[in-house]
């Protein structure tokens, strides 16, 4: 039997499984509604806000001090606001504020991710903020794993005082070319979250924070995304650092020793 055909078959039925399943492989939502109370957060409110098309979104937001930025938060394809608790704590502890946009599906926010949902609704989320009198000067687009997606797409389209980017990728093709070598990924991905592409239409000052053994992305992507950022620009590396415990290493104190540098 000629098995040519059938592997051929055989390939193009995986190629259309993965176009039209991929967005099931990016995200993993966990809708579970917590509020910040719940997650032992005093001084954090949670709030609703209408996404880009009206979807209802839930954030959790702590108001700066006064002279001091706030941190517009974006998580990765795993994370909500109740399991980032110690990290918005951490941030809040040096007078910072905070607003932890929930993705759609995730925290109880409505509808379904999508690249371009998330970043119509990081925009919504900044117009948000500005709309309460914080400037643009004053927001910081920080973005987790794939979240660093949102905060680069954001940075492009709206003035922000930084941009701080965890963990972050070149593109979901590229991490996903580490595992799927055999496909053509770069036909068969809907949300490529391409920062290396997008990046190079950012003016703000950016930090690029990455563990030397993240097993998840790559040190290699963060120094890619790095070089290709325009200055003012730093990155930072944890020797010890995996995927999703930068904090643990001092991610934080290098982040608001960016901040406060002048540029």
């Amino acid at each position: 039997m000629d098995l040519i055909p059938w592997l051929v078959v055989a390939y193009a039925v995986i190629c259309a499984v993965v176009y039209f399943g991929n967005r099931s492989f990016m995200y993993f939502p966990d809708p579970t509604r917590t509020t910040p109370a719940e997650a032992g957060l005093d001084g954090v409110q949670e709030i609703e806000i209408p996404g880009s098309d009206g979807v209802r979104l839930v954030a959790w937001h702590a108001p700066a001090k006064e002279n001091e930025p706030t941190i517009l938060y974006f998580h990765g394809n795993a994370a909500n606001a109740a399991n980032r608790a110690p990290k918005i704590e951490t941030i809040r502890e040096n007078g910072f504020g905070v607003f932890y946009l929930n993705n759609r599906g995730y925290g109880g926010s409505g509808g379904r991710p999508t690249e371009e949902n998330n970043v119509a609704d990081a925009i919504a989320a900044y117009d948000h903020l500005t709309g309460l009198g914080i400037a643009g000067g004053r927001i910081v687009a920080f973005g987790e794993s794939l979240g660093s997606g949102q905060a680069v797409r954001l940075a492009a389209k709206r003035p922000v005082a930084a941009v701080v980017l965890e963990a972050p990728l070149t593109s979901t093709v590229d991490v996903a070319r580490g595992i799927y070598f055999w496909l053509p990924l770069g036909l068969l991905i809907t949300d490529t979250y391409n920062n290396e592409r997008n990046i190079r239409s950012v003016t703000a000052p950016v930090l690029v924070l990455h563990g030397e053994q993240d097993a998840v992305i790559p040190v290699e992507m963060g120094w890619r995304v790095y070089r290709a950022a325009n200055e003012p620009k730093r990155i930072e590396l944890f020797p010890e650092g995996a995927h999703d415990d930068l904090f643990d290493h001092g991610a934080w104190d290098k982040t608001r020793a960016f901040l406060a540098s002048p540029r």
